[in-house]
């Protein structure tokens, strides 16, 4: 009799445990930034409140309390079972809610989706998928959960390993992004200050740089390394993106000066920066970067993460995003 009590309790325990899965796996996890933007993340957070009820989906959700606190809570959220995640924030959020997925271990990363309610001031990685920046939008898109598997960079430097779902890079944009942190309080216009004291400050050094058994020597700019088309507030250096070809999109800026920016900050806008005769572009699946002078800055995706030296290389179709 005891036993076929014990069996009733375990055949119980199994349903709920099986209920607890089906909700975490068709609920959402949502990871929400209050520090993104310069807007009222207060208001902001009501409605979106509102507009995931309205849609009827089930969520959890999060609030970072500190830097690279997403890492933290997307494994926890995975652990537990969830596989979708909202991404509410700017690119920095994104950027570790994407290294939290690569990092952890409990399951496939493509089996793991990623939606992006952007309250960022840059926004960068959404402009490459047209992705709307209005709330009800956004939410309207999790709702319709059209998907798009793609790949993701990845950052081997002297101290650490560092993924990335946009663009990375060291030199120029390197410096920009640690200019960039001092002045975010500006808002959009932090982008243009950043850049303009990078054209009078930073100080370019040569790279050596490995790609395909070929080595190129150059007084550079900077390096980039694309898995999308837009960095540093809405600038194209990436040329003939495709987001899972299972390629890097790389650009070699080389010794350009501030003459040859301010005659083409046109062409930073609208892509055709790439074709500039001081700008060499290549498609790799592993590249190496070593400054020969002064280690310059490395960043991902706007986050600063070391300087030196870098090895690259990319994940084919190693996350799902939602898309429009």
């Amino acid at each position: 009799m005891l036993s076929i009590y014990f069996v009733i309790c375990h055949i119980i325990n199994l349903f709920i445990m099986s209920h607890i899965d089906t909700i975490n796996t068709n609920s959402w996890f949502v990871i929400a930034n209050p520090t993104s933007g310069n807007r009222n993340f207060s208001k902001q957070w009501k409605e979106i409140q509102q507009l995931l009820k309205h849609k009827n989906l089930d969520y959890s959700f999060a609030f970072t309390q500190f830097s690279k606190h997403e890492i933290e809570l997307v494994q926890d959220a995975i652990q537990k079972g969830f596989k979708n995640i909202i991404s509410v924030g700017g690119d920095g959020t994104l950027h570790h809610v994407v290294n939290g997925i690569m990092m952890q271990r409990y399951v496939k990363s493509s089996d793991i989706t990623i939606a992006v309610i952007p309250l960022g001031t840059g926004n960068d990685w959404i402009k490459t998928y047209a992705i709307s920046k209005n709330i009800e939008k956004s939410i309207e898109y999790v709702y319709q959960k059209k998907t798009y598997l793609q790949d993701i960079g990845v950052l081997k430097t002297t101290n650490q390993l560092t993924y990335f779902n946009n663009v990375a890079g060291l030199g120029y944009d390197g410096y920009i992004v640690n200019k960039l942190n001092k002045l975010k309080r500006f808002g959009a216009i932090a982008y243009l200050l950043s850049g303009l004291a990078g054209l009078f400050l930073y100080k370019k050094t040569v790279f050596k740089i490995i790609i395909d058994g070929k080595i190129i020597e150059e007084n550079c700019l900077m390096t980039l390394f694309g898995i999308c088309k837009f960095s540093g507030g809405g600038m194209q250096f990436t040329k003939d993106v495709k987001m899972n070809d299972g390629f890097l999109d790389i650009s070699v800026a080389k010794n350009f000066n501030f003459l040859d920016i301010m005659l083409n900050i046109k062409k930073l806008y609208n892509g055709k920066i790439v074709d500039h005769r001081k700008i060499e572009t290549y498609k790799t699946k592993q590249i190496k970067v070593i400054p020969l002078g002064v280690k310059p800055f490395i960043q991902a995706d706007g986050e600063l993460i070391d300087s030196g030296e870098v090895d690259v290389t990319i994940i084919e179709k190693a996350i799902k995003f939602v898309i429009p």
